[in-house]
């Protein structure tokens, strides 16, 4: 046997595309990257720049993750040069096998973004194997009467080397009875034939040795040996004859073992022994079993077409008298779709985002079907309908993109079934199931459970309490579905609105901050915000209208009658002759609530004579129910209670004095009889009053008897000169006036005489008095020292002169009636408005009648000054009988009263009452 070697060290790259072209083309063409390497390279060899070639650059590598996807891994790429490199051995003749080319194709994976690049590195053969024979002897029996020219078949020599370096001949030692004859199939190999150049003769050489020698056409080349032993037998005439030279057969894959594959037959025109024809592989078979009878050929073992497609058998057929032929049985493997579609998944994008756009890279999925054909070709499909797509990327590649528009809300993951069937027939598939979980986007605003939102809080509510709540939902996941509250704007002032109301930025309360109070705010609105975690953040505003409700917290307030200045209680005086029904006066009070809370009622809790005096229930108004008897007595004292609607009801009262006289000085004489106040202070201080006065008076008669004695020492008449009739004298005022418009002032005369008795008498004068003037005059009674005083009474704003008493029937009518108790329809059971609308109107209706009524600036239907009145009471009656409400008028939501604007300009104090109006009480006497 022969050997040979060869350097192996060696290494050559011959890429197929330029590295130039194939980067400006590459974005358009599906071609795959050729090297050419020869086998057997040293693991760590390089075969190219594939980085390089791809078009990367080292500094994208590390974020390309550039790698190798293969079912065995032949290759590897280096991190830092992106270079391929060879891992693992590469022998050809393991690889591919007899294949004339020898290609491993694989695919590069890179990311960000990921695809696919097919790489093809074909393998050149190198001259490693040398030609090697199964045996190292062969043994050939020839009958001496062989006649020349007769050729045998020889062993043939396997070299696992293709192309040049494979098996080129055979060789022959030298012989003078055998030649060599090199003959080549129709697959191209080639096998020796040994001829009979003379005959033999048994008798001088009954055995020959040789030495076959098979070359193979590397450089240098290698070779292999075998040794012919020949014996030479006697003589058999006819050796056997097969009917075909070469047999042809297909068969499919996967039959079963034993079935039949052929038959093979051989003639003998020998008789006897010699024409007994035995049948044996020349070769051992090992998936072949050969009757050697009959010669039939049946399988041992299952075929695979991805295994072996092609068998070459050599039947050699023997006679009894030891002469042999040979034929060449050579069976094809027909392909069955026995395999199914392989389907692999590379780079699987982790992170699905709801708003990829379509055409988003998904992931690579590569196919593989080891069948050939049409059984090889595969279809890819998406199972169910979903929002992906398959895109072909190459024969067996492919990728999977979206399609359509993303909704994480609505179907958060997705079970994409990819399915792969060839065109077999029967067709065969396969099918994988991947979940790609969609990732969240901020892409949903926080939406409120109600467009708007209205609160009803009762006012005097606990401060921290909570009022209400508002909430909103956001699909997203995570922060982008995590809510926060915030009031964002407001009607109420920007620096206040912290000290009303806050808003729990986690829970979405609504918190009071201090009591409400319905007086002072009634409503309020509130625009709060929900805003999510995102980026950016979505929000959402919603309005919040708090409504405060009203309690019953305020009690009525009498705004007529009232006290006067220095805190007397006022009183009206009725003609004797007034007959049942006459409007005596009206209590008005007004209350700071609303609704049924304002609602006021009133009714008598003590009467002088009760069923004298009838009491409106809604109205306030005080009529003569009966006529006044000798009996009754002059001066009358009521006490009236205002309650309001609420629950529990609140109520204040009022003190009316009333006085029955057909004129100012009638009433005079009663009012100095009036009960003093039964309070023990108030007392003790009138008490110190009188007792003041008395020492005063006692040492100004002091002082005035001393002055009289000098002068009547002095005897000068001139002296008296004061003390005549008829002189007037001007001095400063002994009260200060206060008085309002529409009052006039009046005088009269209080005189002092012998007998203690006290009286008025009124002066007359030639010029008219000014306000604020004091008369002193003497009087022709003759009582000593006669004081006469003419004081203007600026404090009771009512006439006391010639002035005519006023009507009798000077009761308001319906729309004229001050305060809130007047009832609109003249029923004294009026009926309360029954919304909080209409109460409040109601209520501002009547303070600007009263605002207006005080200033004068204003009329309500009749001449300036006099509110209508005097057109249904008579001239007499103008705006000196209605009292200035506005000082005692409290507006809910201020802190301010109404005042007699005017009384403020002219330097004057509001009175305390007008009308027939006089103070109770006794008059200071100097």
């Amino acid at each position: 046997m022969g050997s040979g070697s060869g350097d192996r060290g060696w290494a050559e790259r011959r890429p197929v595309l330029f590295p130039f072209l194939l980067s400006l083309l590459w974005p358009a063409l599906s071609e795959p990257i050729r090297y050419r390497i020869p086998e057997e390279m040293p693991q760590g060899s390089v075969v190219g720049n594939l980085a390089k070639d791809l078009g990367l650059s080292v500094r994208e590598l590390p974020t390309r993750k550039l790698r190798v996807s293969s079912e065995k891994p032949y290759f590897t790429v280096s991190a830092e040069r992106g270079e391929l490199l060879v891992s693992s051995r590469l022998d050809r003749e393991q690889i591919c096998g007899k294949k004339p080319v020898c290609a491993v194709e694989f695919e590069a994976v890179a990311e960000n973004p990921s695809n696919f690049y097919h790489v093809n590195v074909e393998l050149e053969d190198i001259n490693d194997h040398s030609p090697k024979f199964m045996h190292n002897s062969f043994e050939l029996q020839i009958s001496e009467s062989t006649l020349p020219g007769t050729r045998f078949i020889l062993e043939v020599a396997e070299d696992g080397d293709t192309g040049l370096n494979s098996l080129q001949n055979y060789k022959l030692s030298l012989s003078p009875s055998f030649s060599l004859i090199n003959k080549e199939k129709q697959d191209g190999s080639k096998y020796p034939e040994l001829t009979l150049e003379k005959p033999l003769d048994r008798e001088q050489q009954n055995y020959h040795r040789l030495v076959l020698t098979a070359v193979d056409g590397g450089d240098p080349p290698l070779s292999g040996t075998i040794e012919l032993r020949i014996n030479v037998t006697d003589a058999n005439d006819n050796p056997p004859v097969f009917k075909q030279d070469v047999y042809k057969v297909s068969i499919p894959e996967n039959v079963p073992p034993g079935t039949s594959v052929l038959q093979v037959s051989a003639t003998d025109l020998d008789e006897g022994i010699n024409s007994e024809i035995t049948y044996s592989f020349y070769r051992t078979a090992q998936m072949f079993h050969l009757n050697s009878k009959s010669g039939e050929v049946t399988t041992l073992r299952t075929l695979d077409f991805e295994e072996i497609k092609e068998y070459s058998i050599v039947v050699e057929g023997r006679d009894g008298g030891g002469l042999a032929a040979q034929c060449t049985v050579e069976i094809n493997i027909q392909d069955e779709n026995d395999n199914s579609p392989e389907i692999t998944f590379h780079s699987i994008v982790e992170i699905i985002l709801e708003n990829a756009v379509p055409g988003t890279l998904i992931a690579l999925i590569k196919i593989h079907d080891q069948d050939s054909g049409e059984n090889g070709e595969v279809n890819c499909r998406l199972e169910d309908k979903v929002p992906f797509q398959i895109i072909s990327s190459s024969k067996s590649s492919y990728k999977l993109v979206t399609e359509g528009s993303l909704d994480r809300e609505q179907t958060p993951e997705y079970n994409v079934t990819i399915t792969a069937t060839d065109r077999g027939k029967p067709p065969l598939s396969s099918s994988t199931t991947i979940t790609l979980h969609i990732t969240d986007v901020n892409d949903n605003a926080p939406v409120f459970q109600q467009s708007a939102y209205l609160v009803h809080v009762l006012e005097n509510n606990l401060p921290g309490a909570s009022i209400a709540q508002v909430s909103a939902s956001d699909p997203d996941l995570g922060p982008n579905g995590h809510v926060s509250y915030a009031i964002v704007a407001s009607d109420l002032e920007p620096r206040a609105l912290s000290s009303y109301v806050s808003v729990s930025a986690q829970s979405g309360v609504v918190f009071a901050q201090r009591a409400f109070d319905h007086e002072q705010l009634r409503a309020f609105e509130l625009t709060l915000q929900a805003r999510d975690q995102g980026s950016p953040a979505l929000s959402a505003n919603v309005s919040l209208r708090v409504l405060v409700g009203d309690r019953n917290d305020n009690a009525p307030r009498v705004l007529y009658p009232a006290l006067g200045p220095d805190g007397s209680a006022l009183f009206d005086t009725v003609p004797r002759a007034a007959q049942p029904g006459y409007l005596v006066t009206k209590v008005v009070a007004v209350d700071a609530d609303s609704g049924h809370n304002a609602w006021l009622s009133y009714h008598v809790l003590q009467a002088s004579e009760p069923g004298l005096f009838s009491l409106g229930l809604r109205t306030g108004e005080v009529r003569i129910a009966r006529a006044l008897g000798e009996r009754d007595a002059a001066r009358q004292r009521l006490l009236v209670a205002v309650r309001d609607g609420g629950k529990p009801p609140l109520s204040a009262t009022a003190t009316l004095h009333l006085v029955f006289a057909d004129s100012p000085q009638e009433a005079l004489p009663d009012l100095s009889d009036r009960l003093t106040p039964s309070d023990p202070q108030a007392e003790l201080q009138f008490y110190l009053v009188v007792a003041l006065a008395l020492i005063s008076v006692l040492f100004l008669l002091a002082v005035i008897l001393a002055v009289a004695l000098r002068l009547r020492r002095s005897s000068s008449p001139t002296t008296w000169g004061c003390f005549q009739p008829g002189l007037c004298t001007k001095t400063r005022p002994v009260v200060p006036p206060i008085y309002n418009e529409g009052t006039l002032p009046y005088s009269y005369n209080l005189c002092v005489a012998q007998g203690g008795k006290t009286e008025f008498n009124f002066l007359k004068c030639n010029e008219q008095l000014n306000s604020g003037q004091d008369i002193l005059c003497d009087d022709s009674s003759g009582a000593l020292f006669p004081l006469c005083s003419s004081v203007e009474s600026t404090s009771h704003p009512e006439t006391l002169t010639a002035q005519a008493p006023p009507n009798t029937d000077w009761r308001f009518s319906q729309a004229q009636r001050p305060g809130t108790s007047g009832s609109q329809n003249g029923d004294e059971t009026g009926t309360w408005p029954n919304n909080q609308f209409d109460t409040e109107m109601l209520q501002a209706m009547i303070l600007a009648s009263a605002s207006e009524a005080a200033d004068g600036s204003s009329t309500l239907g009749g001449g300036a000054g006099t509110m209508g009145l005097s057109a249904r009471y008579g001239p007499q009656f103008t705006l000196q009988h209605v009292p200035d409400y506005r000082q005692n008028v409290y507006i809910p939501g201020s802190n301010a009263t109404l005042t007699n604007a005017a009384g403020k300009r002219d330097g004057k104090a509001p009175a305390g009452g007008n009308g027939n109006k006089k103070k109770s009480g006794k008059k200071e006497k100097k």
